[in-house]
């Protein structure tokens, strides 16, 4: 697949907690458990396969999905800005791979069109989700 398809998505929302911390974080800034969460469901709603809750990471939370038997991850993390009441949620789509293939860069390569397209259908579709822009990791690097 095209390593060039626009894989990162950057939206506002003032429908998930973003100012809480809860004691499981690992961060006090570690919000978007409750916006992975409801991704789940949402891309269940779809007939997409995912896992049956969200993980942890240092910095916010990711979902695991199934999409033409592939395995992707969705990373979401939240973004306080001065700008909006709501900040800025991001997230990126990488392939599912195990330790030595994501050491070589493997989770970038080979992301099927249709987890973008899974994605981009409950972000646009639901009335809690406002300004969904997609953007290349190219692009996200170099603002």
């Amino acid at each position: 697949m095209n390593s060039e398809i626009n894989t990162v998505v950057t939206f506002e929302s003032t429908a998930f907690n973003m100012a809480e911390p809860k004691d499981y974080f690992i961060n006090p800034s570690c919000f978007g458990d409750d916006v992975a969460t409801w991704l789940i469901g949402e891309l269940r709603k779809q007939g997409v396969t995912t896992d049956e809750k969200p993980s942890q990471e240092d910095f916010g939370w990711y979902l695991n999905f199934e999409v033409n038997e592939t395995a992707h991850t969705l990373v979401i993390g939240h973004r306080p800005s001065g700008e909006t009441e709501a900040g800025t949620w991001i997230g990126w789509i990488e392939r599912r791979r195990g330790l030595l293939p994501s050491l070589v860069g493997a989770r970038e390569r080979g992301i099927e069109p249709a987890a973008v397209d899974a994605i981009e259908r409950v972000l646009s579709n639901s009335p809690l989700i406002r300004g969904v822009r997609w953007q290349s990791r190219r692009d996200l690097d170099k603002s």
